[in-house]
């Protein structure tokens, strides 16, 4: 992973956010008020480290493949490329309808048509930016029976009423990609077989022996054009058949190159680990993530890589959660969990330009986009922006509310965070920082994302909530989504760098410190 660093700087990150089902400036001022306890951070600059990938930026997901053609998704994806760098876009829907791939002449022969699926491409790659293509949904002429998933757009389900003729799309279809692209662009791409087989988007029955018999007949129409080509499975929500999914294609003698599924912070314990024990959200992708580490560390493919290929805080439409500060420390604290545990964790997703439910109706509805319908940069944006610059090795803190990271260059970077379930207030925290092996005079920056600073949703509440805001709305409330200028502070020579932050309920700031 690339690092866009601090040169000859140490970075700290703290986020404020404030429930939604409170009048802000009371909580504001009532947290105030209370003095709050100091918890003091040591980090020693120079104790031995450990690698510190972003494997949480890589890749983003979006809305289906057919709004990739429009301005509005492509101006988002520019602005969260120039924030986080991140290499790996996911879509469902290559193979709707909409997209005219797939058709049968007069005869009932197939007819191809890449017209779209080759603008789609091009244009991810125009933005640097590689697909993750995930290879659904069917056809309707391929489909075996009329079954349909819930979403807006109404993909097709079902299995394919001709196994061969699933294979022949396939296998055209790479084929199309490698002939436009070259093998050396496209062996960098991931292709992801199918989406959620063990929910409603998949209507084989029995679901996993189904879907097993799908995997097996797309990878072998992939590895026959190419065994270049990257493919895996079995994209599951609830984190749900990795451990039989490896073991079928191991006796099967199914390539796999990685493993890939999902999950949410309000999935249930039930769904993901099959007990009734309540796990609170800032708990549940850890969890997840670890379990399914565990089994492929315990399978006959230990070290397969392993894919997140979505997650985020709440599956649902949430205002409270995805459109508020809160997410800064959730990320922040779900971050330093997973770390070391998975290869890529893909939030989902990177803009609200985004039709599962239907045509958005207003800018702030509990959409799971980092960027708001008009180009709004949210809290997560922002939340997003600041964890970038963390460094590429971690250090070991004495908090579980704080990720101390280190660049090569010997510069350090450290976020904290006052977290709080959403919707639900804790006390203001003083954190004193204090920073061993810095010594020598220094500058601190300290940049704050928090319902005041760098949150559009405030805004939006103040404007009366308007579902269509003006275009001079829209700009104001850009405006507030933007980054506030960073506090500076001077450091002495002489003596140990101490900084002290008093962080709100779901609180998070950045903390930069460098040489002069």
């Amino acid at each position: 992973m690339r690092y866009r660093g601090l040169a000859s700087s140490v970075a700290i990150a703290v986020w404020l956010v404030l429930p939604l089902s409170a009048p802000r400036q009371a909580a504001l001022a009532g947290q105030a008020a209370s003095a709050p306890e100091t918890e003091t951070i040591s980090i020693d600059t120079q104790a031995p480290a450990r690698p510190f990938p972003h494997y949480w930026e890589r890749m983003f997901g979006s809305g289906r493949a057919i709004l990739s053609l429009r301005e509005s998704y492509r101006r988002d994806l520019g602005e969260v490329k120039r924030a986080t760098g991140f290499d790996y876009i996911r879509f469902h829907a290559i193979f709707h309808d909409e997209v005219g791939l797939y058709n049968q002449d007069a005869q009932g022969k197939p007819t191809y048509n890449f017209s779209y699926v080759d603008e789609i491409y091009d244009g991810l790659l125009e933005n640097g930016v590689r697909p993750f293509v995930e290879l659904s949904f069917m056809p309707e002429k391929l489909a075996s029976t009329d079954s349909r998933q819930a979403f807006w757009y109404k993909p097709f389900n079902s299995p394919p009423k001709d196994w061969d003729r699933w294979g022949e799309l396939i296998k055209k279809f790479a084929q199309h990609l490698v002939a436009r692209y070259g093998i050396e662009e496209v062996s960098h791409w991931y292709f992801e077989v199918w989406n959620e087989p063990n929910i409603d988007f998949w209507a084989g029955e029995p679901k996993q022996a189904t879907y097993f018999h799908l995997y097996d007949v797309t990878v072998r129409a992939l590895k026959a054009v190419s065994p270049r080509l990257r493919v895996g499975g079995p994209s599951t929500a609830q984190a749900a058949w990795v451990d039989v999914f490896i073991r079928h294609c191991k006796e099967q003698n199914v390539p796999v190159d990685f493993v890939s599924t999902h999950v949410y912070g309000n999935d249930t314990a039930q769904d993901v680990f099959g007990t009734n024990e309540v796990i609170p959200r800032d708990q549940m992708v850890w969890r997840a993530v670890k379990k399914v580490h565990d089994q492929v560390k315990a399978s006959a493919m230990p070290e397969i890589p392993i894919i997140f290929s979505e997650y985020n805080a709440s599956y649902m439409n949430e205002v409270e959660v995805t459109d508020s500060a809160f997410m800064g420390p959730w990320l922040a604290n779900t971050i330093r969990q997973c770390a070391g545990l998975v290869d890529m964790l893909a939030y989902w997703d990177f803009s609200d330009v985004f039709e599962e439910q239907g045509v958005v109706k207003r800018p702030f509805y509990g959409g799971f986009g980092l960027m708001a319908v008009g180009h709004i940069p949210k809290a997560s944006y922002n939340a997003f922006a600041l964890l970038d610059r963390l460094g590429s090795e971690q250090l070991e803190t004495d908090s579980p509310f704080a990720l101390a990271t280190r660049a090569t260059d010997g510069s350090l970077a450290i976020v904290v965070w006052n977290y709080a379930p959403p919707g639900e207030s804790v006390p203001a925290k003083r954190i004193r920082l204090s920073v061993r092996g810095f010594d020598g005079a220094g500058v601190a920056s300290i940049t704050e994302v928090d319902p005041e600073h760098g949150s559009p949703l405030e805004a939006w509440e103040a404007m009366g909530r308007p579902d269509l805001p003006s275009r001079e709305q829209q700009e104001t409330l850009r405006r507030a989504g933007q980054l506030p200028s960073p506090q500076v502070i001077a450091i002495p020579s002489g003596q140990p760098a101490e900084i002290s932050l008093t962080l709100l309920s779901h609180g998070l700031a950045l903390v930069e410190i460098r040489r002069p």
